[in-house]
């Protein structure tokens, strides 16, 4: 079974995509890690997020290091992750990756596309999504958790401008797909989501987890 859980920046869908993963039995996949890697290989070159040959050479080069670094959540790399997952080129070089994953086994996957282009045929798709001020405020608390002083207001404008990138971007734009199931976790904590979504996952398909 495939689980594919999109949205934007914050809105609690990794934190929903782990506990469903665990529920179900099932592989889980981050995908916004695999553009975070890509983007810190490219920053620790020395090089610009937004050059292409050095955003996909450094996508086809991942290995399970990259992805297992626990320093991939810094502004700065959220800023370059957003940059390098605009290219075309790089969406494409980390595509069969995604799609390998999750074709052996199953998985629960979250992301921006994974609904609408990774698995179009997903059994399940689930578009979370909050509003800016709770997304910005739970980034910020996260930002504060890691010793990061950074404003509200600049982590506000930041997710805003986050938005607007993975909204608008040529390739693969954030977008709902026709036949997601909206959660909306503004008002919502981890557990009610988690409860609702499998509910979710019970209507659509056999499972009794």
């Amino acid at each position: 079974m495939i689980v594919a859980i999109d949205g934007p920046a914050a809105a609690g869908k990794g934190t929903l995509a782990k506990r469903l993963a665990a529920a179900l039995g099932l592989p889980y996949l981050d995908t916004g890690v695999l553009y975070r890697a890509t983007a810190k290989r490219v920053l620790e070159a020395g090089k610009d997020p937004a050059d292409t040959q050095a955003a996909v050479e450094a996508a086809r080069s991942l290995g399970k290091d990259d992805l297992a670094r626990t320093d991939l959540r810094d502004a700065v790399t959220s800023k370059a992750a957003s940059q390098v997952a605009s290219i075309p080129a790089v969406r494409q070089a980390l595509l069969d990756f995604q799609r390998h994953f999750g074709n052996s086994h199953g998985a629960v996957l979250d992301g921006r596309d994974i609904g609408t282009i990774i698995f179009p045929h997903a059994d399940v798709k689930l578009f979370v999504t909050a509003s800016v001020e709770a997304r910005a405020t739970r980034r910020h608390l996260e930002f504060l958790g890691r010793g990061e002083d950074v404003a509200l207001a600049d982590v506000i404008a930041d997710v805003q401008a986050r938005d607007e990138a993975d909204r608008t971007r040529a390739a693969a734009p954030l977008m709902k797909a026709a036949d997601a199931e909206l959660i909306d976790t503004t008002y919502m904590d981890a557990d009610a989501a988690f409860t609702h979504a499998l509910e979710m996952i019970r209507r659509k398909t056999t499972v009794r987890a």
